[in-house]
């Protein structure tokens, strides 16, 4: 009977309707056991991890029957993919399950930030009245833009595009005749990264963690966004200069932020420091794709992708 570990949480359902007749060792917790995550994996023919799990190095050497990894999420970068391609371990991410969940937490905070309103609870119940001070902005009219225009951002644009914004995006692996450019919801303007984080009213970030892309939301990028412009990351913490978005919003400079993934994560009392008494800023623990809708979702792809290739395996 093949055994399957699942090392961070997942629907149980979806453990029960799926992964039925496998040997199944189900502890969210094993993540921050690292021995015991090890052990459990020496007569493992499946893993199943969230972002936190590393699965490479050692966690790898210790898995020597390992046949899949499912993974509960589309994000790689703590997946040593070549690692197992070189000795036939099968890779398989939740595409396309959360894409929805992350769309609707970039625009949902994107709208709190802009409009600014909603922080007023205690004041009112006080018996201040501080309309003047909290005339925000709307959302119909600005633009999106949308650095990296993979299946998650153009989700998001599309939903935007109900909302009234207007769209751009800068990818450079995606050709200026792919049809996403010009999608049913309207067109989709082409920008260079620099011409993107000059003309954005709300700059949302959708790449991986790369060579490429670690630290490119510095200072100096911040700098050049327009005067209240919001920025949201809800891909891989190391896109953003943590300490470079604190300081802006202190001073002033950007209308605000919301971060959703950290350089480390969990993100302690050490790291989050630099975020102390920091305005108009919404922190939250790499949460922006998973609701109970899509943790449903993701659990079902992943546990019938990882029985699927054991089954036929």
């Amino acid at each position: 009977m093949p055994k399957v570990v699942i090392s961070e949480f997942m629907d149980e359902a979806a453990i029960r309707e799926e992964l039925s007749g496998f040997d199944v060792l189900y502890d969210s917790g094993l993540v921050d056991r690292p021995e015991a995550l090890r052990a459990a994996l020496n007569d493992a023919d499946a893993v199943i991890v969230r972002n936190r799990t590393q699965v490479r190095g050692d966690l790898l050497a210790a898995a020597p029957d390992l046949k899949v990894v499912g993974r509960l999420g589309v994000g790689l970068d703590n997946i040593d993919v070549p690692a197992c391609d070189a000795r036939g371990i099968a890779v398989y991410p939740a595409t396309g399950a959360n894409d929805g969940a992350v769309a609707e937490y970039v625009l949902g905070t994107a709208m709190l930030l802009l409009r600014g309103a909603y922080g007023a609870s205690a004041q009112v119940a006080a018996g201040a009245w501080p309309r003047g001070a909290l005339m925000g902005r709307e959302i119909a009219g600005k633009r999106l833009g949308l650095v990296g225009f993979g299946a998650i951002a153009r989700e998001t644009a599309r939903r935007a595009a109900a909302l009234g914004m207007t769209l751009a995006a800068y990818d450079p692996h995606l050709p200026a005749d792919d049809p996403a450019w010009t999608a049913s919801f309207g067109p989709v303007a082409r920008l260079s990264l620099e011409a993107l984080i000059a003309g954005s009213d709300v700059l949302s970030l959708h790449v991986p963690l790369t060579e490429e892309t670690r630290g490119m939301i510095d200072a100096d990028a911040i700098a050049r966004m327009p005067p209240g412009a919001i920025l949201i990351n809800a891909a891989r913490g190391g896109v953003v200069i943590e300490a470079a978005v604190a300081d802006a919003l202190s001073a002033g400079r950007l209308g605000g932020a919301a971060l959703d993934v950290f350089e480390r994560e969990p993100l302690d009392a050490q790291a989050g420091a630099v975020f102390r008494d920091v305005p108009n800023l919404i922190l939250s623990p790499h949460i922006a794709g998973v609701t109970q809708e899509s943790n449903v979702r993701v659990s079902s792809v992943t546990a019938r992708a990882v029985r699927r290739h054991l089954s036929e395996g």
